[in-house]
């Protein structure tokens, strides 16, 4: 059916709307056009849909680089003039929702105008095509995986290390139903390190690629409070380290770490010079990337992956200063929260919990800097911590070109 889209949504889609009077959120179209649309999941109040035939297209529309784009960075089709308005846009319109202070937000997006191979992470699955196995990605018209030859957002040592471990396992015919995803990393200075994960017990051993400086392969079993993790191999030496702000930090192919690190780097130099004090509370802290580099003389790192916390650990010791980590869900650790520390949050997509928020609400910590990749969430939380807190600044940053996603930085103190 043809739908005029209206604007662009905080996941990425842009929105039209249905005969019927519901609310379409529609892949692969901008605003001002008018597409053909092939829905593929209809709800009572809305559905989502992809533009399988741009009708009128926006001035705005670029040719993307991949064929795959919708599944690997589905901004590819909208111009980078263009990307960083409706980014800041979308921000916009999260913070009037809340009605929160609009004086406070950025004019521009800072980026290092990278906006192809900049990732240093990169997940793909598998799939069999003719009896041959390729590497792949979910796709947006389904939950179907669509085969892909690497990522151009991947820093081009992880594209080379996923050709060598999908030419391995083709070479060893390792079978589809033994792989479960692939997951690659590199640091600043090129070194690449990978995770296989699989979904047998027993896995043939494996030679470490030429390209990798290590990998392991780990069986993963169940979800959620079932789920088991054993690692079956290890080649080589599976950690990198990269050094920000004179900092150095050990990581895994699997360890919360930002992707995109000449950017993290200017946000961590910016935390730096905010943080008032030299007692900070971290939570979701993954491997203290934040707290270890902002000079604070005594830390608190929380988080609930037990893999996180040791090379957390790892880094408190190598670093100058002192305190603790602790492996925990951060519901678990409020005690740690204190009206004395400046308390540092870099929460998942889904934000704060109440018990975070009401924790904070309570002690009163006397600044709070929030890190956020998802801004709705972020001005939910927003919209309930300004009842006591005064936003002092808002900076956003493009971790992630070619893609919806936006990484902001709101620096909150207490009234």
């Amino acid at each position: 059916m043809k739908i005029r889209i209206e604007k662009l949504v905080t996941g990425g889609q842009g929105l039209g709307v249905l005969p019927d009077g519901r609310k379409v959120f529609v892949w692969n179209a901008l605003p001002g056009e008018l597409v053909d649309v092939e829905l593929i999941r209809e709800k009572r109040s809305f559905a989502d849909g992809v533009a399988v035939n741009i009708i009128e297209a926006s001035s705005d529309r670029v040719e993307p680089k991949e064929k795959t784009y919708l599944s690997t960075s589905p901004w590819q089709m909208l111009s980078e003039e263009a990307e960083e308005k409706h980014k800041l846009s979308i921000l916009r319109e999260q913070f009037e929702r809340e009605h929160l202070d609009l004086t406070v937000l950025p004019q521009k997006i800072v980026t290092d105008l990278k906006t192809y191979e900049y990732r240093n992470k990169v997940e793909f699955g598998f799939i069999e095509k003719d009896d041959v196995l390729h590497l792949a990605v979910t796709g947006r018209r389904s939950h179907e995986k669509v085969s892909v030859e690497g990522s151009m957002l991947a820093r081009p040592e992880l594209n080379r290390a996923a050709d060598e471990v999908l030419g391995l396992l083709r070479q060893l015919a390792i079978p589809l139903d033994y792989l479960s995803h692939l997951t690659l990393r590199c640091s600043q200075d090129g070194s690449t390190v990978g995770c296989l994960t699989v979904s047998a017990p027993r896995f043939q051993e494996l030679p470490l690629p030429p390209s990798l400086q290590g990998i392991q392969v780990i069986f993963v079993n169940g979800f959620g409070r079932k789920h088991q993790t054993k690692v079956l191999q290890t080649l080589g030496d599976p950690v990198l380290t990269d050094t920000l702000l004179g900092v150095s930090l050990r990581y895994s192919a699997t360890s919360f770490f930002q992707v995109n690190v000449p950017l993290y780097e200017q946000v961590l130099e910016n935390i730096k010079k905010l943080v008032k004090s030299k007692e900070v509370v971290e939570l979701y802290a993954g491997v203290g990337s934040i707290g270890l580099t902002v000079g604070a003389k005594n830390i608190t790192l929380v988080d609930i992956d037990r893999f996180n916390t040791v090379y957390a650990k790892e880094n408190l010791r190598r670093s100058a200063a002192k305190g603790e980590v602790v492996t925990s869900s951060s519901e678990k650790a409020l005690d740690y929260i204190a009206s004395d520390k400046s308390l540092v949050v870099d929460p998942p997509r889904a934000g704060l919990s109440p018990q975070v928020i009401s924790r904070v609400m309570d002690v009163k910590p006397a600044q709070i800097i929030y890190l956020s990749c998802d801004p709705a969430t972020l001005a939910r939380d927003l919209a309930k911590l300004t009842r006591l807190y005064k936003i002092q600044s808002v900076t956003a940053y493009n971790f992630f070109p070619r893609t919806p996603h936006i990484e902001t930085l709101v620096v909150l103190e207490r009234v």
